[in-house]
Parts: C-alpha cells; sequence; structure tokens
C-alpha cells in the first residue's frame, strides 16, 4: 500500500471525528495517518475537546508528539474507533495483528460504539486467511503445548520472530502466525482459539466492523456491515 493511499484513507477517517468525541487510536502504518490527521485537526481548531485511547506504546508516543490529550479506555468505551486492517472480506470480518498490537485493539474495537478499518484495495480477500496469517497471541509459559493445540485445529502455527529472539507484544507476549492452509469457517475458529487456555487473545475480527474505508488510485470508498 502506497504511502499516498494511506494518507489519503487516514484523511478520509479523519473526517469521521466531531468534537467532543472520545476515540480509539489504532496502530500501524495506516491508523498512523488517521492520529495525523486527528492531531492536525486538533492543533488548527477544527476539533476541540477530542481524548484519545492509544492501542499501543507506539501509538501513545504519537499522540504525545502530536499533544492529543490521552486517557484510560473509559468504563463506558468509546464512541469511534478507527484502525488498520491485514484483510477484509465483503462481510467486513477481518484479519488484524500483523503490527503486533491485536490485543489492545481488540479490547478499544469492543469498546466502540463505531469501529471503522481503513485500508487499501490489496487488503479485500474473498475469504479470510487469503494471504494473511492469523496472528495468536500466546502466553510464553507452555508454549510447546500451546501450539500443538493450534496444530490440532488445522493450523500452521510459526512462533514470529524465531525461537531465539520471538518478538513480545506491548504486553510481553509471543505471538505465534496461524496459516490456515484450508477455507475455514471464522465464527467456529473464532470460539476453537478462545477455547485453549495458553491463548491471549487472536487476529479474527468477526462481526465487529461497522464499516470500512478503502482505497485505491480512483477514490476512497466506504464499504458498510450487510443488515
Amino acid at each position: 500500500m502506497s504511502t499516498d493511499l494511506k494518507r489519503r484513507v487516514g484523511e478520509t477517517a479523519a473526517d469521521l471525528v466531531s468534537s467532543g468525541m472520545t476515540l480509539g487510536l489504532g496502530t500501524g502504518s495506516t491508523a498512523t495517518w488517521f492520529v495525523q490527521g486527528v492531531g492536525e485537526r486538533l492543533r488548527d481548531g477544527r476539533l476541540k475537546d477530542v481524548l484519545g485511547v492509544p492501542t499501543s506504546r507506539a501509538t501513545e508516543a504519537q499522540c504525545r508528539e502530536l499533544a492529543i490529550p490521552m486517557v484510560d479506555l473509559p468504563a463506558g468505551g468509546v464512541d469511534l474507533a478507527v484502525d488498520g486492517m491485514d484483510e477484509v472480506t465483503d462481510g467486513l470480518d477481518a484479519i488484524k495483528g500483523l503490527g503486533g498490537a491485536l490485543l489492545r485493539e481488540k479490547i478499544v474495537a469492543e469498546a466502540a460504539t463505531e469501529f471503522v478499518l481503513i485500508g487499501d484495495l490489496s487488503k479485500r480477500v474473498d475469504r479470510l486467511g487469503q494471504r494473511s496469517p492469523i496472528p495468536v497471541e500466546v502466553v510464553p509459559f507452555g508454549v510447546a503445548r500451546t501450539e500443538q493445540r493450534l496444530k490440532d485445529l488445522g493450523l500452521e502455527p510459526v512462533l514470529r520472530g524465531g525461537p531465539l529472539e520471538p518478538q513480545l507484544t506491548d504486553n510481553g507476549n509471543p505471538i505465534l502466525d496461524c496459516r490456515a492452509p484450508e477455507p475455514f469457517d471464522a465464527t467456529w475458529l473464532d470460539a476453537a482459539l478462545h477455547a485453549i487456555p495458553g491463548v491471549v487473545e487472536h487476529g479474527l475480527f468477526v462481526g465487529m466492523a461497522r464499516a470500512a474505508l478503502v482505497a485505491s488510485d480512483a477514490e476512497v470508498v466506504r464499504l458498510e456491515r450487510p443488515a
């Protein structure tokens, strides 16, 4: 995805923000343009009294640079959450988490009155798992057993970063990137992954997004969840 497309879709998403909102601020190279757009609107007065809930340390650092006021996730949730996507179907089910922030992203997305995904046409797929692995954040204890349980589900897990230097999330947990060799029922797999004790969270965002903004060279299109 080109930088220009990321900037355009991030700017379009920033236009969804109204003064007084509490926002879920996503993580990654596309979401960073949304956060940039919010910061610019606060600075020039187009927006006022906006609070941000960052989904990663990287986004938190960007908020500090842009002087976006931050709060912990309120009990009542957020008005709007905007985040990038690694894959999305026409039904707006998605895979997220290649940036490693899937747990915090999902907590915030679930707490949002409206959750909007942003990306470009390359992220649209006929089925989940077509291009992207499913990131699964796991606890370090018993990781070999958790990996076997994932294999029992028909997945092909690979430890991100490798066994010598595993890549850890902001929560201090490793990620197993899981390929699904065959088409799968996302709702069933969502439940099956949550049933494994060693799994902290996974990157299947099923039935969560209200809309997706998809950028092409010609335009930015808004996709709505089917009724």
